[in-house]
């Protein structure tokens, strides 16, 4: 069975505008569903069965455009969602790396398949917010 997906989205932004959107944790709720709260420390995820604090660390190197995310779940699970934005001329691609979550997550946050659908409108968000 698979256990990851690739998605990318051209986004109409300098690298620049991109990195620094995608690397401040306070944009997540911004742009994706899943996160209510974010800081460099911690977040607060939205699921089904209400609310659930993670712990959150990010690793960011703005010379290779990568920002990394790594959330331990409160049994010390670690999910993990690896990503980059890439030069594009005056444009950007932004290429997101989804895992399927550890086993407790994957009950919190829904099946990799729905993980991917729910990726994939958040990337189009993403697209809009920094693309105009």
């Amino acid at each position: 069975m698979k256990n990851y997906d690739v998605q990318s989205v051209f986004i109409n932004a300098g690298f620049e505008k991109v990195f620094n959107y995608i690397a401040d944790p306070a944009n997540l709720p911004k742009w994706t569903r899943a996160f209510s709260y974010a800081d460099s420390k911690k977040a607060v995820l939205s699921t089904p069965n209400g609310k659930l604090e993670v712990g959150l660390e990010i690793k960011i190197s703005k010379e290779l455009g990568v920002v990394d995310w790594h959330m331990t779940m409160s049994d010390g699970s670690i999910a993990s969602a690896y990503s980059r934005i890439t030069h594009n001329g005056k444009a950007s691609v932004y290429t997101f790396v989804l895992m399927a979550p550890p086993g407790p997550i994957e009950q919190v946050e829904g099946t990799l398949k729905q993980q991917m659908e729910l990726l994939r409108e958040e990337l189009q968000n993403l697209q809009k917010i920094l693309g105009e």
